[in-house]
């Protein structure tokens, strides 16, 4: 089988290198460049050991031009991710996207720029597989239950809040649902902004602590019960088979596929 040729945006953020590290254990891929400004006159191998000798580029352009990729993963941050999306998918370059904080408007964008260009791409808020199990039972669930909160903690240096899989969650569990949960209003506040926010009656609360990697509860209410569903990360490896299996699949799909359900179902 031939190898597939990966390029990693990110490489020197935590989730760059475990992305790393995990397509050089693979072996049906090939890892063949790295972007990170930060890293612009380093190589690989200084970041990883047993990278290969490749010069980090500066920018996804400079990468695309000079590595030929198959698939470009990406895990950096909100602002600079639609960029490194239009530059990959203009040079018909798949894209397998971890990054969160997508508008509404920019997943319009990037679907229409998957059809415009015939290339694919797979943005998933959780590449986690015990994370997606815990989105499809509480979607399960809240049908069920009259009342519903998420908490989500991650690390300190995560910029948006909440998380697209907290997010993502919230949304499903009000689809399923078809209606708003039941949510108590609060009439006095001894600290503002104590309810978290709220989408669709279901509170959402946002922690930002070093410590932490990425865990999930959902809380759900009903006459005398609460039923807790849990997600605990302890690595970030857990997010790289659901990396590696878009990797594999990204190309063989059409346009904009949000989410590794999709993926998962078929496998």
């Amino acid at each position: 089988m031939a190898e597939i040729r990966v390029m990693v945006s990110g490489v020197g953020g935590r989730m760059g290198r475990t992305v790393m590290g995990a397509v050089m254990e693979a072996g049906d891929m090939e890892l063949v460049g790295g972007v990170d400004p930060a890293y612009r006159r380093a190589t690989l191998s200084e970041l990883m050991t047993g990278a290969p000798e490749i010069e980090v580029a500066e920018t996804v352009v400079e990468a695309l031009a000079a590595t030929g990729p198959d698939v470009m993963v990406d895990f950096t941050r909100p602002g600079v991710v639609m960029g490194n999306i239009r530059a990959a998918l203009q040079e018909r370059v798949a894209c397998v996207v971890g990054t969160t904080g997508f508008s509404e408007e920019e997943l319009n964008e990037v679907a229409g720029l998957c059809d415009e260009h015939g290339t694919p791409a797979v943005i998933a808020p959780n590449f986690s597989i015990g994370a997606n199990l815990m989105m499809k039972f509480a979607e399960e669930a809240a049908a069920l239950m009259d009342y519903a909160a998420i908490i989500e903690a991650h690390h300190e240096n995560k910029l948006d809040a909440p998380s697209g899989t907290a997010l993502t969650t919230a949304e499903r569990m009000r689809e399923a649902r078809g209606e708003d949960f039941e949510h108590q209003q609060t009439e006095h506040f001894g600290l503002e902004g104590v309810r978290g926010g709220e989408h669709g009656g279901a509170s959402v609360h946002s922690i930002r602590m070093s410590g932490v990697v990425a865990n999930q509860t959902v809380l759900l209410g009903g006459p005398g019960e609460t039923l807790k569903i849990e997600h605990i990360t302890t690595g970030r490896e857990c997010f790289m088979p659901g990396v590696l299996l878009a990797i594999r699949e990204v190309r063989r799909l059409d346009g904009l596929v949000v989410g590794l359900e999709a993926l998962l179902m078929n496998t």
